[in-house]
């Protein structure tokens, strides 16, 4: 088969490939139970059926707050299957937040679970949804488009105020047909997510990925050290997709049994060449290192299956996509050359022209079209020419000093390797002089880590004017629920603790 034929016409016939070949085959486990294909359709029939009652109609959005269970996998596809448009509202968000979130989407239905704060106009609780599953109302058939709006993506907001990504059925099919294709997933696949799954980019990576395989989505509810592991182990896990920090705590845990994992993608932020090596030392794998992006949305590059990488790398560039760097002016840079990664679809190649651009950013409830042209990723990096892609930094995180650029994560990689550091974050300070120093913060579990040997280690890694000139401890970096450092606010830790080197 041609692999541009091998995505489903629609989100609503993401299953039937494994209905009419195995349908008694397990489609999603989680914490309340399996569901096979058979049993996860019937679920997502029930559950357009409620909505469909609740008043939700093409176009309109379905917003979710719901724990990581059969119920969020369940709405997910009911809400596709009535051509609605889906978003996850994160239930760890406090109160503001999640106003937030619902006032950019303005939902017609809320499903929600007891962590949503909010008493919105639309809101369904636990019980009064299960009466509607368990009535089995039929929505009508519809004709769906397979470019029409389909889920909203919500951008970190790690610096800034998050953004509503609005992506179409094509864009959310797209990812998990190209990794199975690329990767040779088949029903063996189980693979394990922990990540919340109102982040819109795990259902691409789940649910979606894994019915295209013919494999079992594995919900896992647990985000820490014993949880994970047992997941993995008792499940069967073969594919796990982790955040940094989450691969720092297993590397410290070599006698966890990891025996069933065949790959482990790390993701969501930078993931240094010591932690891939520290991993691989204590299970005998090498992560598969990822970049990501939610205008993609969700995978953009990873690391080729096997056990090969290339230093500082976040893999290849995935076939259906053209990344490239540009300068300042919008010109594409010769491969290898440092700029602003830009991505478009790939214009050779069996995934030629499928991928299509995000429709826009969801504002005041239309939908504004994205800028013509490669999309912006707001990256710094380099593309090879064998397509591996390499970030140096957040364009809008690079700090000026004196006229000269210093690059955040360039100098969060070299701090990282010193073992008294657990996370790290530079970030800018301001100065009448210079514009701007660098000031760095590290989480560690000593009470006073030595920041002469810091110091001393930046000296002999950086140019003199990247060295930090500011030093915090703190015992935990602020981070969202992808791993990401909380960037918002990280000079109001210089309180915390303060070390001056400056130069």
């Amino acid at each position: 088969m041609d692999e541009n034929n091998a995505i489903p016409a629609t989100i609503d016939k993401v299953l039937d490939a494994s209905l009419a070949e195995r349908p008694d085959a397990p489609a999603v486990e989680a914490a309340s139970g399996i569901w096979s294909y058979s049993e996860l359709d019937d679920r997502a029939r029930r559950a357009a059926g409620a909505l469909w009652s609740l008043g939700v109609r093409p176009g309109d959005r379905v917003a979710a707050c719901l724990p990581n269970d059969l119920d969020i996998v369940a709405a997910f596809h009911g809400t596709q299957r009535i051509g609605a448009v889906w978003a996850g509202i994160g239930e760890a968000l406090p109160a503001a937040e999640q106003q937030h979130l619902h006032d950019l989407c303005t939902p017609t239905v809320v499903l929600a679970g007891e962590h949503f704060a909010l008493n919105t106009p639309g809101r369904v609780d636990p019980g009064r949804w299960a009466e509607l599953i368990d009535r089995g109302d039929h929505a009508p058939a519809l004709e769906l488009d397979i470019d029409a709006p389909a889920g909203i993506a919500f951008t970190s907001g790690t610096s800034g105020t998050p953004k509503a990504v609005v992506h179409s059925q094509r864009n959310l099919l797209l990812p998990g047909a190209v990794l199975v294709a690329t990767r040779g997933y088949g029903p063996n696949l189980r693979k394990g997510d922990s990540f919340p799954f109102t982040i819109l980019n795990l259902m691409v990576l789940s649910t979606l990925l894994t019915a295209q395989a013919g494999g079992c989505a594995v919900v896992m509810n647990r985000r820490d050290l014993e949880g994970v592991s047992e997941w993995i182990t008792t499940r069967k896990v073969t594919v796990w997709n982790g955040a940094p920090a989450q691969l720092y705590d297993l590397a410290a845990r070599p006698d966890l049994d990891l025996g069933s994992l065949r790959e482990v993608w790390s993701g969501g932020s930078d993931t240094p060449d010591a932690l891939r090596r520290a991993f691989a030392d204590a299970h005998q794998l090498n992560p598969r290192v990822t970049y990501g992006l939610t205008e993609a949305p969700t995978v953009v590059s990873i690391d080729p299956d096997g056990d090969e990488w290339q230093p500082r790398s976040s893999g290849t560039v995935l076939p259906h996509l053209d990344v490239a760097a540009y300068d300042d002016a919008g010109q594409r840079l010769p491969p290898g050359e440092l700029g602003e990664l830009r991505l478009t679809a790939a214009s050779t190649g069996p995934w030629a022209n499928v991928w299509t651009p995000l429709l826009g950013y969801l504002e005041n409830g239309a939908i504004r079209p994205p800028e013509p042209g490669p999309v912006a990723t707001g990256d710094i990096g380099t593309v090879d020419e064998h397509g591996s892609l390499t970030v140096l930094d957040r364009k809008k995180l690079v700090i000026i000093r004196g006229g000269a650029n210093v690059y955040p994560l360039e100098v969060e990689r070299v701090i990282g390797t010193h073992p008294d550091v657990a996370k790290v974050a530079v970030y800018p300070i301001p100065d009448d002089r210079l514009g701007q120093r660098v000031a760095a913060v590290i989480e560690s579990p000593l009470e006073h880590p030595d920041f002469d040997s810091l110091t001393e280690l930046c000296r002999r890694e950086l140019s003199p004017y990247k060295v930090p000139e500011v030093w915090t401890r703190v015992d935990a970096l602020p981070v969202n629920a992808m791993g990401k450092i909380q960037r918002a606010g990280l000079p109001d830790l210089i309180d915390t603790h303060r070390r001056s080197d400056a130069i």
